[in-house]
């Protein structure tokens, strides 16, 4: 019990006052953030300005920020998730153990360590501060929750609570609206039906999600459901496509991934195209009529996009010919459109060189894959996130009307493809999610059924614990991810937290996987398990729409400014 005279509350396990206590404790830690950004700032500055060698030499602290401020902004929205369900009446038992585990363990790490991933831990001296710079987190709130917030007692009372509420398709209530939830049961109910029962036979047998399964996608209108009505979409909220992804995601990851494509080949032609080119592309897009696919990575290029090589040149007709390889093209073979981004200025080496094209193709099938002229490329065979496939592609001298480069303007593609990436890193956040929730689910099962020394592996404490902080965690990035949607449907910038939700929630669904694996022991090793697919698909989210290392980069250069 904490000897600061804040009391446990007749409940042993929740503390007395939780709003007030972590209100009152989250303003010290977004002042050590402040220092922390004060102190990274000193070290990366020459003649002050941000300097990019001190950025790249002190990486650990820059990014170390990334982290800490993450941190800071889940508790927040953490905070703000709490005092909505209280006012309307929904923060009961579930919820508010879930608050104070989730303070209790961030403010902690806050302190002692951050886990950016298993092997790297930061220590606030990474980032230049000192112990005595982290007194203002030891207030009587903030001891109070990380000595009494997350403890084992907590852990396990909410497990007994998930464990009475199977039913509930999350753990605690997500502080959606009526319709945001009534969307969620949809796609929930489908995934169980139509994705669940096949997806681990489509990942051990490497197959293509059928087509079938794509239609049905489109006839509930997932490729659609951000686009405005006016180009034959729903015109939904960010949101809504959050929940959709989520819980496809949930059912298999591939099936999730789907709809993503449309939405950030409609986020282009939105933000980039001519009024001709929405006209022409997005109802096909919303219908499902159209597949695209992007086509910017390259084999030596990874993140560094603005270095591209493919080339596109005009003929004589003023139409396009691209030639250049790419690689880690993901659908490319079943879709009728290609996203290419190539360099169009000569004598350029950097991304003001670069335009965007919408590059029409043929579907091709396993059997032939890229049946124009022009285009060739094969499989690239993956651990995981299968379903859609990988491939290289390789263009050789391939035609691309000259109607179809995006806006019909040079020297615009990284520019038309930066205006996507709060969408793109919200969406794969809510991928994230999914997979977390798809570990939990499967971990709490296992754990459910299988007896170990007389008794259900559950009821063991450390693998209680284990799926109480899934839960917790799953819950703080889904608050993160859903703020950032919320931001990006009120037309506010949201890069930093899009990026944030991004990161945790990549970091999120590996430990969870990671986790429900441990709690399968050795029948998790066997292909056989949906967890051994799981963690496989886990692991690529870490790395796609930005490798944590560069997500953390990114993040940082907003924070320093």
């Amino acid at each position: 019990m904490p000897r600061d005279g804040h009391q446990i509350a007749e409940n042993p396990v929740i503390l007395s006052d939780l709003l007030s206590l972590s209100a009152a404790a989250l303003a010290p830690a977004e002042v050590l953030l402040d220092m922390a950004r004060a102190r990274v700032m000193d070290r990366v500055s020459v003649d002050g300005r941000v300097s990019g060698s001190a950025l790249e030499a002190e990486q650990t602290a820059v990014h170390g920020l990334a982290w800490l401020a993450t941190y800071v902004e889940s508790l927040r929205q953490m905070q703000a998730w709490a005092e909505r369900l209280t006012e309307q009446g929904k923060f009961g038992e579930i919820e508010q153990l879930i608050h104070q585990i989730a303070f209790g363990e961030y403010l902690a790490q806050i302190t002692g360590g951050i886990q950016m991933n298993q092997a790297e831990i930061l220590r606030p001296q990474d980032m230049g501060l000192a112990p005595e710079d982290l007194r203002g987190l030891s207030t009587p709130e903030g001891m109070a929750l990380t000595q009494s917030g997350n403890t084992q007692a907590a852990r396990m009372r909410l497990v007994a609570l998930m464990r009475e509420r199977r039913a509930e398709i999350t753990v605690g209530n997500s502080g959606l609206d009526d319709e945001l939830e009534m969307i969620r049961e949809q796609f929930r109910r489908y995934a169980l039906d139509r994705v669940v029962p096949h997806a681990h036979e489509w990942h051990l047998k490497d197959e293509l999600i059928p087509m079938e399964v794509i239609d049905e996608l489109a006839e509930m209108g997932v490729f659609g459901l951000t686009i405005p009505e006016a180009y034959g979409g729903f015109g939904l909220s960010k949101a809504s496509m959050c929940v959709v992804s989520e819980e496809l995601s949930r059912g298999y990851i591939g099936v999730g991934s789907l709809g993503t494509r449309s939405e950030i080949a409609a986020e282009l032609i939105l933000a980039g195209g001519t009024e001709a080119q929405k006209e022409k592309w997005l109802p096909g897009l919303a219908s499902g009529q159209i597949l695209p696919t992007a086509v910017f990575t390259e084999p030596n290029t990874g993140s560094d996009l603005g270095s591209l090589r493919t080339r596109a040149v005009r003929d004589d007709n003023g139409d396009w010919i691209l030639k250049g390889n790419k690689t880690w093209i993901t659908h490319a073979t079943r879709t009728h459109v290609m996203t290419v981004l190539a360099r169009t200025i000569p004598d350029t080496t950097d991304y003001r060189g670069l335009s965007m094209f919408l590059a029409e193709k043929t579907p091709g099938d396993d059997a032939n894959p890229f049946p124009d002229a022009g285009i060739s490329g094969g499989e690239i065979e993956v651990l995981g996130y299968r379903g859609m496939k990988e491939y290289t592609v390789n263009f050789d001298d391939f035609h691309v009307k000259a109607e179809n480069l995006l806006g019909e303007t040079e020297g615009q593609g990284f520019k038309q493809l930066m205006q996507t990436f709060e969408s793109a890193r919200i969406q794969t956040a809510a991928r994230a999610i999914g997979v977390a929730q798809a570990a939990l689910d499967e971990g709490m099962q296992y754990a459910e059924d299988r007896k170990q020394f007389g008794k259900s592996l559950i009821e063991f404490p450390r693998v209680a614990s284990k799926l109480a902080l899934m839960a917790v965690e799953i819950m703080v990035a889904r608050q993160l991810t859903y703020f950032s949607a919320w931001q990006k449907d009120h037309d506010r910038r949201c890069d930093l937290e899009a990026g944030m939700a991004k990161l945790l929630g990549a970091r999120v669904a590996w430990a969870c996987a990671d986790n429900a694996l441990q709690i399968h022991g050795g029948n998790g090793f066997a292909l056989e398990y949906k967890i051994s697919r799981i963690l496989c698909d886990a692991r690529i989210l870490n790395i796609f729409e930005g490798a944590a290392e560069i997500q953390a980069q990114v993040i940082a250069r907003r924070l320093l400014g």
